[in-house]
């Protein structure tokens, strides 16, 4: 059906689409067993701390604000993420913001953080509280002066509604934001993360949203420190603000963060590089190009325990989970793997 109705959607400007998509999900219509497929049970993994019914994920970007998780979850995700949340309401950058790079299956945003806040949101989560294990993504205002406050802030506010918590270190779009790859400000960040653990007695697990457009050299430093912080999770990777070399559409040089097929090859490689390093102590959650089960498969095999995807659901619609989930699990038959899980790394 999708299908029918995608040269109208694609006729729209993306964030108008985009905001037709959150009001029509807003009616909760969907009966979940129409998402459902036959031996879903080989897709049943564990991701921090919490058993899922299948390992992949809607990332952040998508619900902002926290307005549809629940019917997101009847579309057959294992686990949703919602955000970027911020302390207080931000509007974002301004339009246009949002641009379709037909010919690349990509997407290039400078939204800028734009969500209800962190109060709203927290009340709203309470209000309608999740059916399936939703993630939190949190970042600063775009005016803060001490951004990594902003983080305290949010943690205090959103998790105890949140079966995660992700730390977005990673956006393009918000000037400073990346400089807590820096060695000594990753390290202060997540000395002050642990403190608010503690004094609020806060339990839930924490995941990190990483750049794809760090260095090699920045790995080893990166789990060194999520060891010893006891980070649970580390999600690579969001958008990038480069590698537009390759790519053909007209609208390539628009300003803000690549997503989708170009980056597939990318965020694969650089998930093989953390697994390796990782020494099995942190789960990764593989995300970018992410649109098929071949290609969830892909990162999986590379060492991520699950993957999200966003731009993937625009181009294909929201039956895309469950043509992966049976894509998936005619894979898994054919390698003879009686789990999703015992994929993780294969191929690294």
């Amino acid at each position: 059906m999708y299908s029918i109705f995608k040269p109208y959607i694609f006729s729209l400007d993306p964030e108008v689409a985009h905001d037709l998509a959150i009001k029509s999900l807003k009616f909760n219509v969907l009966p979940s067993g129409i998402f459902n497929v036959a031996n879903e049970e080989l897709l049943e993994t564990n991701l921090l701390g919490r058993k899922i019914p299948n390992p992949i994920g809607l990332a952040a970007g998508f619900d902002k604000s926290a307005e549809v998780y629940n019917s997101l979850f009847k579309l057959g995700y294992g686990f949703v993420e919602v955000g970027t949340v911020t302390p207080k309401r931000q509007l974002g950058n301004p339009k246009p913001r949002v641009f379709r790079l037909e010919k690349d299956k990509a997407l290039i945003n400078r939204l800028g953080f734009n969500n209800h806040g962190s109060e709203i949101i927290s009340k709203r989560i309470s209000d309608n509280l999740p059916s399936g294990f939703l993630g939190i993504n949190i970042g600063p205002n775009k005016d803060t002066k001490k951004k990594e406050e902003d983080y305290y802030t949010c943690l205090s506010n959103l998790s105890t509604y949140a079966g995660y918590i992700t730390i977005n270190i990673s956006s393009p779009n918000t000037e400073g934001l990346r400089e807590f790859h820096d060695q000594q400000e990753f390290e202060k960040l997540l000395t002050g993360i642990n403190k608010i653990k503690k004094d609020k007695n806060i339990l839930k697990p924490i995941a990190v949203k990483l750049s794809p457009d760090i260095n090699n050299n920045e790995i080893s430093k990166i789990i060194e420190l999520t060891i010893k912080y006891k980070i649970e999770g580390i999600i690579v990777s969001n958008t990038t603000d480069s590698n537009r070399e390759n790519l053909s559409d007209l609208q390539k040089n628009e300003k803000g963060g690549l997503s989708g097929h170009p980056l597939k090859n990318i965020s694969t490689n650089l998930i093989k590089k953390f697994y390796k390093e990782r020494k099995g102590n942190i789960q990764i959650i593989g995300v970018g190009g992410v649109d098929s089960g071949k290609s969830a498969f892909e990162k999986i095999c590379a060492g991520a325990n699950a993957v999200q995807l966003y731009t993937g659901m625009v181009y294909k619609g929201p039956g895309l989970v469950k043509d992966m989930k049976k894509e998936l699990i005619s894979i898994l038959k054919k390698e003879n793997i009686k789990n999703i899980s015992e994929a993780v790394g294969i191929s690294t």
